[in-house]
């Protein structure tokens, strides 16, 4: 299920907000703060439209309850990540309106009869079988919103659906008989399934060369930073009572037992001294990056030297990322604490990425230069043997007989029929995503007698969803968009 919404995810933004843009119910879900750009007022604008971050942060809320009913509960924060739900909610948005815009370049408007006449028919309002004011109120209240929040995004919607109805798409008897006649095409075919399996490629040090030699900017170094280091090892320092006991009682609610009571100073005594030492070690580092970035270390502190990169990182991502920060005007690293040893850091040089040597790309080249070799050697075998070759044959076979194809899974052969039926040819091959490539000749073919239902239902779908596409397009291109809000 994931992995089709994260495929799909492009087409569900336009799916959802065309059809929902329910707010009773859906519930709220925040995702903290975020920084502007110079407009306070608003997240983005597109053209004249402004778009605030109250109406972001309901979009997502929408997109977020809707996710988690489609998996079923099973929707969290960390997948709504995974999806970039921010960014779709700011997307569906942005979709809206740049229909908004269309809308007031049309001059059309919803009246307030008819925004009353739709808040009127909703059911949530009721009381006693009618609409109710006070049930109104009270409903968009447990919805963290007030009545004008709700009409006014009501409004948008009616007129989003105002403009969309003067674009009717409708569905001519004669493509319902196209389609007709395509689903109920029947062939008998033989067909033969080749793969990469049945291919053996030689290979030796001077082919692999001339390979990489070809592609040799693919196989990069990675960037690697000289840098200065000193170590400030963990201090230990003996401490009087009297000092343990001023530390406690300033910091007592810091030690606490694992029922969250706090411990007393009798029990708290060696967490006191550790704390008290860290603090020491943290002072210690802070005076020697000074002291090292004002060139005056003390003699006795000695520096190393060490070359860091992605593929050689001792000291872990948390500081090889800081490194990446540093500049030659800006050089020096406050300290960071690794396994309980600060180490203060100043750079020292940046070594570019370059391509690797033969010898150092080897084992990153050869299994590119086989794949790309087997499916050479593939398709030479699909050349060589598509016109003699001798196969499997089938029943009759329509577009969507899922079983009919025997050494292929059921999702192999949908792929196989939907480039079958669609071809022009009688004998062909057909390559598969997987890799597999299928060997075909067309036998017999015949037209079914079955009926097919709801054909014009699909057709309307179809052209709606690439009428859809291309108005949002065209609209894009139209309107100037600007985005205020930094991460997206």
């Amino acid at each position: 299920m994931i992995t089709w919404m994260q495929r799909h995810k492009k087409w569900l933004i336009i799916t959802i907000w065309i059809s929902t843009i329910a707010f009773i119910g859906a519930g709220f879900v925040s995702w903290g703060q975020y920084k502007y750009g110079d407009k306070a007022s608003a997240v983005a604008k597109v053209n004249d439209v402004e778009i605030s971050m109250s109406e972001l942060q309901k979009a997502y809320s929408r997109l977020y309850q809707q996710y988690n009913q489609m998996m079923q509960g099973n929707f969290d924060k960390e997948k709504a990540k995974q999806f970039g739900l921010k960014k779709q909610a700011l997307q569906q948005l942005i979709q809206q309106a740049y229909l908004l815009n269309l809308a007031k370049s049309y001059d059309l408007m919803v009246s307030d009869l008819d925004l009353f006449e739709v808040i009127k028919s909703q059911k949530a309002f009721y009381e006693n079988d009618a609409f109710n004011k006070d049930r109104y109120k009270q409903v968009l209240s447990q919805n963290r919103m007030t009545p004008k929040e709700y009409e006014a995004g009501l409004r948008k919607k009616l007129l989003i659906q105002k403009t969309l109805a003067l674009f009717s798409v409708k569905t001519s008897k004669n493509e319902v008989k196209i389609l007709d006649t395509l689903l109920n095409i029947a062939d008998k075919i033989e067909y033969k399934i080749l793969s990469e399996s049945m291919v053996h490629v030689t290979t030796s040090n001077a082919k692999l060369k001339a390979f990489w030699e070809s592609m040799k900017e693919n196989f990069m170094t990675d960037v690697s930073y000289e840098i200065n280091f000193i170590k400030q090892s963990p201090v230990a320092k003996k401490y009087d009572k009297a000092t343990i006991a001023k530390y406690y009682q300033e910091n007592k609610t810091h030690f606490k037992d694992s029922k969250g009571k706090i411990l007393p100073l009798k029990k708290a005594r060696g967490a006191v001294k550790k704390e008290l030492n860290a603090k020491a070690s943290k002072d210690t580092a802070l005076r020697t990056y000074i002291a090292f970035k004002r060139g005056k270390l003390d003699p006795s502190i000695h520096k190393k030297r060490l070359t860091i990169s992605a593929s050689n990182n001792p000291l872990g991502k948390k500081v090889l990322k800081k490194i990446k920060s540093l500049s030659a005007t800006k050089p020096y690293a406050k300290p960071i604490l690794v396994n309980d040893t600060y180490y203060i850091i100043m750079l020292a040089k940046i070594n570019p990425a370059v391509p690797k040597s033969f010898k150092a790309a080897r084992t990153e080249v050869l299994p590119l230069y086989l794949k790309q070799k087997k499916r050479e050697k593939l398709f030479e075998l699909v050349d060589n043997s598509l016109a003699t070759f001798k196969g499997k044959t089938t029943k009759f076979i329509t577009v969507d007989s899922a079983d009919a194809i025997n050494g292929l899974s059921k999702a192999e052969t949908a792929e196989f029929l939907q480039k079958l039926f669609i071809s022009d040819k009688k004998r062909a091959s057909i390559a598969l995503k997987d890799g597999k490539v299928v060997l075909y000749n067309i036998l017999k073919q015949k037209l079914l007698n079955k009926k097919n239902s709801n054909q014009s239902d699909a057709i309307d779908q179809l052209k709606n969803t690439m009428f859809g596409q291309g108005l949002l397009k065209t609209l894009q291109n139209k309107y100037q968009t600007e985005i205020f809000i930094q991460g997206l």
